[in-house]
This record gives C-alpha cells, structure tokens and sequence, in this order.
C-alpha cells in the first residue's frame, strides 16, 4: 500500500505541475480603460483530478499496516 501510495503522490505531483503551468499559461489579457484584464481559457478538469490523484496517494502513503490488516 505504501509503494501504492508513492506511485499515486509522484503521478499527482507531476499532473499538477504539468497541467497547473499549462493552465496558467492559457489567459489572454487585454487593456480597458488602462486596466490589464485576464480572462482564463483554460480546461481545469486535469489541474483537479490530478489534485485528487495526489491526496489519495498522500492517503494510501500515511495508512498504517496495522490499520490495514484489521
């Protein structure tokens, strides 16, 4: 369960990078009246289960054998 886990957090870690910085990378600004607005184009779907990817891998990582076994 604990190599379980590490896989899960190291694939979680990685998603988030990846798609957090694409994310970011998708907004388009624009000047009205002197203010830069962003507006945001991206697709957080991936950002997100890749979030839970990672919590489920910090889950698995912290479970106990004896929680396990019961």
């Amino acid at each position: 369960m604990k190599t379980a886990g590490i896989v899960l957090m190291i694939i979680g870690i990685a998603g988030t990078l990846v798609f957090g910085i694409q994310a970011m990378q998708d907004t388009e600004t624009f000047s009205f009246l002197g203010l830069d607005i962003g507006v945001s184009s991206a697709n957080w779907t991936p950002v997100i289960v890749s979030a839970i990817i990672l919590v489920a891998g910090i889950v698995l990582m912290s479970m106990n054998k004896k929680a396990v076994s019961s």
